[in-house]
């Protein structure tokens, strides 16, 4: 375990320097990553990506009955659900 003193990071004038610098240094000698936290970052769009997925037709049915009472496409209640369950699931 690397806790010795950290170096201060340096003012940057422009992006391209920051780049620069970062590429030819190693961030551990700067930053103490022990003290690092997990951050949800909220205003991001997540990437996408489209799949196939195999449900017996009353219960698309029935998803369709339940996002019409919501006032919601069908298809994102399904996220809205999916995403419920698996922030449960993995707060176990």
């Amino acid at each position: 375990m690397n806790r010795k003193k950290k170096k201060p990071i340096p003012k940057f004038k422009t992006k391209e320097q920051e780049r620069k610098f970062w590429a030819d240094h190693d961030s551990a000698d700067y930053v103490d990553w022990h003290k690092g936290q997990n951050v949800t970052m909220a205003n991001l769009k997540p990437t996408l990506k489209t799949i196939s997925v195999r449900l017996p037709e009353i219960m698309i049915e029935q998803l369709k009955l339940l996002a019409h009472k919501k006032d919601v496409p069908y298809q994102s209640l399904m996220k809205m659900f999916l995403a419920e369950r698996v922030e449960k699931e993995l707060h176990r």
